[in-house]
């Protein structure tokens, strides 16, 4: 049997020490290296896994009325949220005194704020995860409140919301947001002005999910977006929409339109429409009526364009106001292969004038009076009246109306295009015709928004564009004249008669196209375009009704611009009328 020999005390504790000196420098040196050496790039690591980038979200600009009135703002709407691992009771000190407020008195207080049940609110925040959601989208004054019981574990994220104060108020013109992005209207026109520009915070986040106090870094601080104001009258315009949505359901129209211009500026104090939507439900609301028809639909306008024939007739020297012309009922279109115009009313051979023509609103007698002037001359009066352009707004969607060269009129075009057949003109265009005429002939550029703030808060306003002459002063004043009679003795036009204001405007029923049959069909455009008062106009009314199925003539535009027009000259404090209108004849023996 052979027994182990026992060592070298000295040696073994030589080597254990040597052991533990090796073992302390692998740490010393992996303490180094990860302290000295990488402790930059470690350090970043550790950084990017608890830190947190936000996005500090720009507040959009307003958009506002002519009198300052609200349209449209953007709010900070908030989500509630909790860590539920974090729940617990909460230490506050009360009247000087620390306090130990239980769960259930807590979860009680916020579901008062949130108008929910505990029961509710306990359920959701149940568990032991780091995030759940108790309520989405709260408003400031619930944010505020909820803010004052200093939960430590209730958090929030805030996000903007675009809301509409006054709700379908001008609500296809303003537009809206989708996902945070313009869709048309005002809100993609000026889009440039309105929308701010998102800063950037960075913070640490605890093991519990939860933001390290005072580890805030704002890196980009954020851009809020600049105010635009607008020409529109938002009490006006509230008017408007009022009375064109129950005369346009009364019509049983497709939709219907009312625009106010204010004659010497050409501010569009009114582009109602109806049916509209309202831009914080847009989804509510057909396709059709997201769009702003005032800008975007056009149609054939029928007789009011014999406003412009006229002034044509008389600035071109081919006719007075008291030139004669015998009007018959029906009358076959020269050089037409047997193409029959008829009048609105079956009557016999009137003896009429010019300023009579236009007061029965006589097809055959602006046709045989205005075929005195070429087809080349009327059409470029056409377009100095702004025919087949679209204006300088240049609004989202914006239609530029339809008016075919006039070497390619045809003999039937020749003659129809004199009573508004044979091409479209929008809402608006319709309405700055007249305009261009109360304002002693000069066309000016409808005008929808004053301007933008600058970036101190002051409106930067957009420059007036000069006008462009249409018409002489003198053939303006003689038009207005003519137009009067129509709203004096006219048997439609009579309706839109405003009492103790001189007023004078235009009938028009236009028929519209049949697509299926390219032929005029049973459906009609309405409209009545007018001015007040008539001796030194200052607001146009132009109101369309498109496809009007009870009223089938003007008599259902009358009423709702009579109405309008009466609220204007309120709202403006217009003194009544103290002259007469000329002495002009309308028939003759």
């Amino acid at each position: 049997m052979s027994y182990l020999q026992p060592g070298d005390p000295a040696k073994r504790l030589r080597l254990f020490i040597l052991a533990i000196v090796v073992i302390a420098l692998l740490f010393i040196g992996r303490l180094v290296q990860v302290q000295i050496i990488q402790a930059d790039s470690i350090n970043k690591q550790s950084l990017s896994s608890r830190s947190v980038t936000h996005t500090i979200p720009a507040i959009r600009g307003q958009i506002l009325d002519a009198t300052g009135r609200v349209l449209a703002r953007t709010v900070l709407k908030y989500d509630v949220n909790v860590a539920p691992i974090n729940v617990k009771p909460q230490t506050k000190k009360v009247n000087g005194v620390l306090v130990e407020v239980p769960v259930e008195q807590l979860v009680a207080q916020m579901a008062g704020i949130l108008g929910l049940t505990p029961q509710e609110v306990s359920a959701k925040i149940a568990g032991t995860g780091q995030y759940a959601n108790v309520a989405k989208g709260v408003d400031a004054n619930v944010y505020d409140q909820l803010k004052k019981l200093e939960i430590d574990w209730v958090y929030f994220d805030a996000h903007p919301s675009r809301t509409y104060p006054s709700g379908a108020l001008a609500g296809s013109l303003l537009g809206f947001l989708s996902d945070g992005k313009p869709m048309g209207g005002i809100e993609s026109l000026y889009n440039s002005c309105l929308a701010g520009v998102d800063g950037k915070e960075t913070y640490e986040k605890g093991e519990d999910g939860i933001k390290i106090p005072d580890s805030v870094v704002t890196t980009t601080k954020a851009v809020n977006g600049r105010d635009v104001h607008l020409t529109i009258n938002a009490d006006l315009q509230y008017f408007a929409q009022q009375v064109l949505t129950q005369k346009w359901a009364s019509l049983k129209a497709d939709w219907a339109t009312a625009v106010v211009i204010e004659v010497k500026t050409g501010r569009i104090l009114v582009a109602a429409e109806a049916p509209t939507m309202d831009p914080n439900d847009p989804a509510a609301s057909s396709e059709a009526s997201r769009h702003a028809r005032v800008f975007e639909s056009s149609f054939e306008p029928g007789s009011v364009i014999k406003t412009i024939t006229a002034a044509t007739l008389v600035e071109t020297g081919k006719a007075t106001p008291a030139t004669q012309v015998i009007a018959p009922y029906a009358w076959t279109v020269p050089g037409s292969n047997g193409y029959r115009v008829t009048d609105s009313h079956v009557h016999g051979n009137d003896k009429l004038t010019l300023t009579g023509v236009l007061r029965d609103s006589s097809n055959t007698g602006i046709m045989k009076l205005g075929s005195a002037v070429d087809a080349k001359t009327r059409f470029s009066y056409l377009t100095k009246f702004g025919m087949g352009k679209k204006t300088s707004i240049k609004f989202p969607g914006e239609a530029s109306g339809f008016v075919l060269p006039f070497d390619q009129w045809d003999g039937v075009k020749k003659y129809v295009s004199m009573f508004g057949q044979g091409f479209s003109v929008t809402p608006l265009q319709s309405a700055m015709m007249y305009q261009a005429i109360g304002n002693k002939g000069v066309l000016l550029q409808p005008r929808l928004v004053e301007g933008c703030d600058d970036r101190s808060g002051n409106i930067q306003t957009l420059p007036m564009q000069p006008g462009k002459r249409a018409v002489s002063e003198s053939t303006a004043r003689t038009t207005i004249d003519m137009l009067e009679k129509v709203v004096e003795q006219g048997g439609i036009g009579r309706h839109a008669a405003v009492a103790g204001y001189r007023v004078g405007g235009k009938t028009g029923t236009a028929q519209i196209t049949d697509p299926n049959t390219g032929q005029y069909g049973r459906l009609h455009a309405i409209s009545f375009i007018g001015m007040a008062p008539a001796e030194n106009p200052e607001y146009v009314v132009a109101v369309t009704a498109y496809k009007s199925r009870t009223v089938t003539n003007s008599i259902g535009a009358t009423p709702i611009f009579k109405a309008i027009m009466q609220q204007v000259l309120r709202t403006y404090r217009v003194a009544p009328s103290t002259t007469k209108s000329a002495t002009i004849p309308t028939v003759w023996k």
